[in-house]
């Protein structure tokens, strides 16, 4: 089955910044974006317009647990206070330039912001829940070298409304008002989309308490994971402030394969990195910190590796999720064997270690993990399958 394009005409033309590039909380025409603002900062607005406090608390739900998109649907607010919103704000919603979905059910969207710039959100559904990888920033500062968004160069933050915006975009797509409704398809968030999300962490912070407030969005930490490729001084900060799941991009087990695949760790070796992993509040063995490892081919797919990365992880409570290389356009890595990676996960499982082998999903719309980047113009290309010995 082909991947699918719809819902927007302009589908075909880059995003390139408008001549009237509004900032991030602003839309194109001016008014004040209300998605992706603190209850403080809502209650601040709705102040400023001479109208009672508790009309914040209306417009708070009204927004992330009815999901209304409109002033107009609004209908316990008093049309007078109605027309005031009208004048200054919206709500607030990307729009959406491509809406992929595989031959899996992964679907992609391609959204678009006020400015002009893109960024790529992919939902997952699998039997026992589904599961939204968020982007925390247009391009990337890291320079991962195996990851096609490490290929586009970072261009700015996302505010805490552009990644708010990405759940409630998903929240709209699958029909799933109020928030506090049962049977929910999208039921986990996991910050690993576009970006590293520790070097964005403010907006970060902001957007998840949003959603894991109750009267909002209403997801819960445990269910919220955010993937870093090892930013050390905001691990801790993430933990104290946030007390979410945690992944960590590991993909090597010594510093010099790993400073070669992924340059952060010239400024955040693996000892550092492994310190704050055995230090983050709340982990235990029935809050393991998940490890990403890609299995590259050659590089650190060997069993000594294997060996090393127990050695590595001794006394962390971890999982590993064994990642076969999703190969793109460009890409000079080469996948692990299958064979090869099963021998790998089987060793880990043996020493007591649980090592899934992570199904690659959404291949064919380049949803994969280490896959998105963000360019609408960009086509499906022939790529090479992983090897069966």
């Amino acid at each position: 089955m082909q991947a699918k394009q719809a819902q927007n005409s302009n589908a075909g033309s880059r995003g390139h910044a408008k001549a009237f590039a509004p900032p991030a909380s602003h839309s194109a025409d001016g008014r004040k974006i209300l998605v992706g603002l603190s209850r403080e900062e809502l209650e601040a607005e709705v102040i400023g317009l001479g109208e009672a406090k508790f009309r914040a608390k209306q417009l708070w739900q009204w927004i992330y647990n009815r999901g209304a998109a409109s002033f107009e649907e609004m209908t316990s607010l008093g049309k007078p206070f109605r027309e005031k919103l009208e004048a200054g704000y919206v709500v607030g919603r990307p729009e959406i330039v491509e809406d992929l979905i595989s031959v899996d059910g992964t679907r992609k969207w391609l959204l678009r912001f006020p400015d002009g710039n893109e960024v790529e959100t992919v939902f997952i559904p699998e039997e026992d829940r589904g599961t939204l990888c968020v982007s925390s920033q247009v391009g990337c500062t890291l320079t991962c070298k195996f990851c096609h968004t490490g290929t586009q160069p970072l261009v700015r933050n996302l505010s805490p409304n552009e990644i708010v915006s990405q759940i409630i975009h998903a929240r709209d797509a699958m029909e799933e008002w109020p928030s506090s409704a049962p049977g929910r398809r999208v039921t986990n968030i996991v910050m690993m989309g576009m970006g590293e999300p520790l070097y964005n962490y403010e907006n970060v912070k902001a957007a998840l308490n949003i959603v894991m407030d109750g009267e909002g969005l209403t997801i819960s930490r445990r269910r919220i994971t955010l993937s870093t490729s090892g930013v050390v001084p905001e691990i801790r900060r993430c933990g104290v402030d946030l007390g979410v799941n945690l992944a960590i991009s590991l993909h090597a087990v010594d510093d010099e394969t790993r400073s070669k695949i992924m340059p952060i760790n010239n400024k955040y070796p693996l000892k550092e990195l492994l310190d704050a992993c055995r230090e983050y509040p709340g982990v235990s063995n029935s809050r393991r910190i998940t490890f990403e490892y890609v299995m590259l081919k050659d590089v650190n797919d060997s069993m000594e590796d294997a060996k090393k990365l127990l050695q590595l992880l001794k006394g962390i409570p971890a999982k590993i999720n064994l990642i076969p290389f999703n190969p793109w356009p460009g890409s000079f890595f080469e996948c692990s064997s299958n064979n090869q990676i099963r021998r790998f996960s089987n060793y880990l499982f043996e020493k007591g270690v649980s090592a899934p082998i992570r199904t690659t999903r959404g291949e064919d719309i380049l949803a994969a993990c280490g896959q998105l980047k963000s360019e609408s113009e960009r086509k499906r290309k022939t790529k090479k399958p992983c090897a069966a010995e």
